[in-house]
């Protein structure tokens, strides 16, 4: 099986800078593409930094139609619900993501990929962020509780062997900031039942107390009784004044990213969650994340 990019699976880094960049006008997805992979490899070894590199679908689908993994698509129009809740849609060319254990390293490596890619690409979108009390999000809840253990996240990121796009992943990236004095208002136990698990030990509410559009209920996906699994690494952002998380989700499967989103949004059964009512999405976008002799391959062809 071709290997998935390492940095995917790289928990526990304190510092993150998520870049977006759109091409140049003029700049081929090729050229794109070229100009990411000659800064990939040798930063990977500076000093712990992680980097996870990712491709615009219909992008890496001119270069590399052969390697598109199948139902992966852009980001292409917002979702909305019912009531009118929005999901902005703002796919931009390419992703990178700097992930290290100190906050000037993260940020000299980010410099230097923005130097190296700027005869093709722009920056789009920078969003900075960092760990908050080890692994809790600054609603105060651990997050990735439902994440499967590393042991397991393989099968749940990377297409399987055999299967365009092999080793791959799909990652839905969206950046949303808190409505911080309308949470803070909330009791403890509100904010609860808001999300659906305990906050001091994160443990799932009753199903007969759960309320049906908590934030749990609406994003855990089941099919045929099954508990079909995303690998989430999202990081908390911001400042005092404005914060929130970045969302980070990867997939072999698109289709669970789409349809978790369409849930939180009421698509369907009119039913939101409800947290995305004390947090507002600023962008959303989908990139392939090729696996790593895939985009060697590619990079050198």
């Amino acid at each position: 099986m071709r290997t998935p990019q390492p940095g995917i699976f790289a928990v526990g880094t304190a510092a993150h800078c998520f870049l977006e960049l759109s091409a140049r006008p003029g700049a081929s997805p090729r050229e794109l593409v070229h100009a990411l992979a000659a800064i990939e490899e040798p930063r990977t070894t500076v000093g712990g930094v992680n980097l996870v590199v990712g491709v615009r679908p219909s992008a890496w689908a001119q270069v590399a139609p052969e390697h598109l993994p199948l139902g992966a698509a852009d980001f292409a129009s917002p979702v909305v619900g019912p009531d009118g809740f929005t999901m902005p849609a703002t796919q931009r060319d390419a992703w990178v993501w700097v992930a290290g254990a100190a906050t000037d390293l993260v940020f000299d490596v980010a410099t230097g990929i923005l130097a190296a890619t700027r005869p093709v690409a722009e920056l789009a979108l920078e969003v900075t962020g960092w760990s908050y009390r080890h692994s809790r999000d600054l609603t105060g809840f651990e997050d990735g509780t439902e994440n499967p253990s590393l042991d397991e996240a393989v099968g749940v990121v990377a297409v399987p062997p055999g299967e365009p796009g092999e080793g791959s992943s799909v990652v839905l990236l969206q950046q949303w900031v808190h409505l911080a004095d309308a949470w803070t208002s909330l009791s403890e136990r509100e904010q609860e039942d808001v999300i659906g698990r305990t906050k001091p030990d994160s443990v799932e509410l009753a199903d007969d107390v759960k309320p049906a559009d908590s934030h749990v209920a609406r994003t855990v996906l089941e099919v045929g009784g099954e508990e079909l699994d995303i690998f989430r690494r999202n990081v908390p952002y911001g400042t005092v004044r404005e914060h929130g998380t970045h969302f980070v989700g990867f997939s072999h499967d698109q289709t669970r990213l789409s349809r978790m989103l369409e849930r939180m949004a009421g698509v369907g059964d009119g039913v939101r969650d409800a947290l995305t009512r004390y947090t507002t999405p600023l962008s959303g976008a989908y990139y392939v994340v090729p696996a790593v002799e895939t985009w060697r391959e590619v990079a050198s062809g």
